[in-house]
């Protein structure tokens, strides 16, 4: 990708995957992470990027977008004060410590590897989604240290091989134990950024010096796409939102649900097809 024809031809696909993962996290009600890394990995693999690093660089990109997405988003909720700060204060060690593991871990796996995962967790989140709804709790209340630290280190292990902000995750646990939606969610842009900050880092170490990446890539993170995704994501995504609201919250995870079983299912064919 060195000619002027490949990075227009990079940047037009960049600026309608902003528009794809726009409507969908909008749609959906995600962060965008779960919709941009499959995007990524299309987009990159499309334009003859080395498929050794196109899933590295795909999830390490997503990664970077959710750190100004999140910062703004936990702002946004802290104001409206329903966040579960005395969560996130317990959590300030072990989502960090997960997150920069998975860097660890995805520095030293394949690009099949990573795919396996991805794949194997979004099948796990759709059928909780399909099957499971809100319909399960395990409590009327969090669990106490130690298993709240090792559900946050583990929700920032899993979020950062994924290049997610963990709010299916955190969403699911709040709900699990009666945990207002309203609040879990709120709470998931806290988690975000605990997640994406010390991930981001990872990734770019992680990437230092990596042969076969794109211009302007600083590791495992690629600049062009995270400068042109950003703002055509936050104009289309108010129209996602607007479309969320004519529908019903079963048909939103039906549809959530649906989305990670064809992603799931895309990256199983590209590993055994």
């Amino acid at each position: 990708m060195s000619t002027v024809p490949d990075l227009v031809l990079f940047a037009v696909l960049l600026v309608f995957a902003g528009a794809l993962a726009g409507l969908l996290a909008g749609l959906l009600g995600i962060g965008g992470g779960a919709v941009l890394v499959p995007v990524f990995y299309q987009v990159f693999g499309y334009v003859g990027i080395d498929p050794a690093v196109t899933m590295h660089l795909a999830v390490g990109t997503s990664t970077a977008i959710i750190v100004p997405t999140s910062i703004r988003s936990f702002t946004a909720h802290r104001k409206r004060g329903v966040v579960d700060m005395e969560l996130l204060k317990g959590w300030i060690v072990a989502v960090p410590l997960g997150a920069v593991l998975a860097t660890v871990v995805a520095s030293h796996a394949s690009s099949e590897m990573l795919r396996l995962i991805f794949a194997v967790i979004a099948l796990m989140l759709a059928a909780r989604m399909i099957f499971l709804s809100n319909r399960l709790h395990l409590g009327d209340d969090l669990p106490g240290e130690p298993a709240r630290f090792a559900v946050g280190t583990g929700f920032g292990l899993i979020s950062g091989l994924m290049g997610i902000g963990g709010g299916v995750l955190n969403n699911t646990f709040m709900t699990l134990y009666r945990r207002p939606i309203h609040q879990a969610v709120a709470t998931s842009s806290g988690v975000g950024v605990l997640i994406s900050i010390p991930a981001l880092i990872g990734y770019i170490a992680a990437g230092w010096g990596e042969t076969g990446l794109p211009v302007l890539s600083t590791g495992f993170v690629n600049w062009i796409a995270f400068a042109l995704i950003i703002p055509v994501a936050m104009v289309v995504a108010p129209m996602g939102a607007r479309l969320a609201h004519a529908m019903s919250k079963r048909q939103l995870e039906f549809g959530f649900a649906a989305f990670l079983v064809v992603v799931s299912l895309r990256f199983f064919w590209s590993l055994y097809g």
